[in-house]
Formats: C-alpha cells, structure tokens, sequence
C-alpha cells in the first residue's frame, strides 16, 4: 500500500503570538508590526488577543500570513485555530500565556517538536536589559509546569533584541514624498510654518506647550483621542494666530509612521510610536507610560542618557529639560532655571538636536532588527534542544 504523503509532508513553520491590550493602543500597535513583519519573511502567524478593535484602523487591509484569532478562555477555542501548538511562542509583555495554551504546549506529543517558548520583554535603556536579554525562565508551577521561556529584551544596543523594523523600512523612507502625503491627507501647511505632530495620554503641561509653539508659526496636527481633544479645549481659551491645529482620523500603522517622517517636530507616547520617532529620524518629545511609584521617570532618565549622548552640554540640556517637563507635573520655575519649552523655538538647538536624531537613527540602522534577532534566536535555542536528545 503507498504511504500517506500527508505522513511525510513538513509541518508549516507557524509562530504563535499572544497579545492583552492593557488601556491603551500599544501593546496591539506592536503585536501587529511584530506579526506582520514575521509574514514577510514567509512565517505562517496566529495573533491571539483579546480585543482586536484597534486593527480596524492599524491594519485595515489585514497582512497575508497572519490570522488573528481571539483570546482563547477554554480548550475548546486553541482547538477551533488548530489542534497543535506552534513551533515558536512569544507572549508579549508579560501577558501570560493562557492556560488552554499552557496545557497543549505541556501534553504536545514527543513526535512534534517541543514548541519555544520566548517572552517579548518592554523597551528600556535600562542596564538590567543587557544582563537579562536570552535568559531562560524554567516554569515550576501552574500548567506550564516543566516548559521554560526564554526573555527577549529590545533594546538599543548589540547585547539587547534590537528594535523592530520592517525589511523595507530604509528603502521607503528614502523615496518618501511628504508634500504629496500631506496634501493627500488634506495637510496644506502655510510658507514658513513648521509642521508638529501630537499623540499624548492626558497631559496637564499642554498648555504651556501650546504657548510655546505659539511663538512661531507652527501647524499642529493632533491624532484622535487625549491630544485631539485636550488642544480643542484648551485652544477655545487660548487661541493663538501663531498657532494652527488641524485634527487627523485615524491613521492605519504605515500612514503614522509617514505622518512623523513629515513632520518637523513629533511628541509620542508609549512603546510603538516611540519606536517609530526614532526611526523618522526627527526631533520628538516622548510621554511614557506613567507609573504610580514613579519608576518611568528612571526609565526616562536612561533613555535620554542614550539619546542625547554626544550633544553639547547646553543643547542637551534644553532637550532634557522639556522631556521632563512634559513627563512630570508643571510647576513654577525657580531663579535661573531652564524654561523647559526654550528649544523649541531656538534654532542653533533645534538643527543640533535634528542631526543627532539622523545620526542616532543611522547607528541603529546597522543594528540588527528585532525580527531578525528573533528568528536567530529561535534557531539557537532550536539547535541546542536538538543536540540534547
């Protein structure tokens, strides 16, 4: 009797991703381009989260390779999506993977391979990054008893996961046209106007931002939620002929990322569109995501320590001290301190400032990616399983 060439046919390369929005955009924003980016490299992928909404707008289009599937709560569910669990599994952020998962990952048969288990850690400068990056995380208990994880730390240096970056990124950029893009988005800035991009949590400092780029002719453009909303209210008190705002829809993920490489100056919040400043190559002012016991502001102070390291003393310190203005609660000025909005409207600061976000953006180019990073890893951890049995 012939045998079954089913019985012989490799097992598609599948990658399984599990993904909890928390209260905000960021943890989907990078589960989708960590998705999609593994499909254009021929990777077969299963997003699992638990609220899918925001896709509608980052992703309209969908990405060919990746199946969104919803966050399994009984065996029932894993089973609907595929009966096996996937060659290489990462939870993001520290989601926890969902016990449905944990038992099929545990009972898998020794006939298919033992699925990778890697933990997609936050971004930090932070020096623990660089010791913690690859370090494996044996499970003692619950019904992952017996697997081991393994942490993946991106970073911004060559001991840490890089950051993620699509293949296509640099050659895009490059034969980007940003007066077209913006005047397809309805965009038309005046002669002279700088252009500013806005996506921020609620932020009492928007104020005295607001004044300040007012001091020159500056075309705001404010994305939907807190910064949309909180520039209506407060311009309706503080209208300034200096100062123009225009709110955008919703922008899918390409579309933001073309917003920043068209804007002269970009405030981001959170993880991904931080990611997506650094690669613009632009001047930006990140809000991160506040923490109760302050431990941001830590967090904060390491990431400028990298990112303005080689500016001049001055100009690095006027960097720094609006980032911790926008970061922190407004208060008074004492004698002699820096007005924390000065770079903003300082020329010799501002071209400084803009050369070394090119630079920084041109070193980390040379860096390996996240995704990159990701698959050699997985290839390493694959490869010493083997020689094990």
């Amino acid at each position: 009797m012939p045998s079954d060439p089913r019985a012989t046919r490799p097992r598609p390369v599948i990658w399984d991703i599990f993904c909890r929005v928390v209260d905000n955009h960021g943890d989907a924003g990078v589960g989708w381009r960590l998705a999609a980016d593994l499909a254009s490299r021929g990777i077969s992928v299963r997003l699992w989260i638990d609220d899918a909404r925001a896709l509608a707008w980052m992703a309209p289009d969908g990405c060919a390779g990746v199946q969104v599937c919803a966050w399994p709560a009984a065996d029932g569910d894993i089973a609907a999506a595929h009966n096996e669990p996937a060659h290489v599994v990462i939870e993001t952020f520290g989601c926890g993977l969902p016990e449905p998962y944990l038992r099929l990952m545990a009972s898998s048969p020794t006939t298919a391979p033992t699925p990778l288990w890697i933990n997609l850690e936050y971004l930090s400068a932070e020096p623990y990054v660089e010791r913690s990056h690859r370090l494996p995380s044996p499970q003692t208990s619950g019904a992952g008893r017996g697997l081991t994880a393994h942490f993946f730390y991106p970073g911004f240096t060559e001991r840490t996961g890089g950051l993620l970056r699509e293949t296509d990124l640099i050659s895009r950029q490059a034969n980007f046209d940003r007066q077209r893009w913006l005047a397809d988005h309805g965009v038309v800035p005046a002669p002279g106007e700088r252009v500013v991009s806005l996506f921020c949590y609620d932020n009492a400092n928007l104020p005295g931002l607001l004044r300040a780029l007012a001091h020159q002719p500056t075309l705001l453009l404010t994305t939907p939620g807190y910064a949309s909303d909180q520039v209506a209210s407060t311009m309706r008190s503080t209208a300034s002929s200096s100062l123009r705002t225009q709110p955008l829809p919703w922008l899918s993920q390409i579309d933001y990322d073309h917003l920043l490489w068209s804007c002269d100056l970009n405030f981001v919040r959170g993880e991904d569109s931080l990611v997506r400043a650094i690669w613009a190559g632009r001047p930006f002012v990140w809000q991160i995501y506040p923490q109760t016991d302050a431990a941001h502001l830590t967090k904060l102070e390491a990431f400028l320590s990298l990112t303005l390291a080689g500016l001049p003393v001055p100009t690095a310190a006027a960097v720094r001290a609006a980032c911790w203005r926008w970061n922190t609660t407004p208060e008074g000025r004492a004698a002699g301190e820096i007005d924390p909005w000065e770079v903003l409207n300082s020329a010799a600061p501002m071209r400084l400032w803009s050369q070394r976000c090119a630079s920084w953006r041109d070193a980390l180019w040379s860096q390996g990616d996240s995704v990159t990073q990701l698959m050699a890893f997985e290839a390493a951890l694959r490869t010493a399983k083997e020689a094990k049995i």
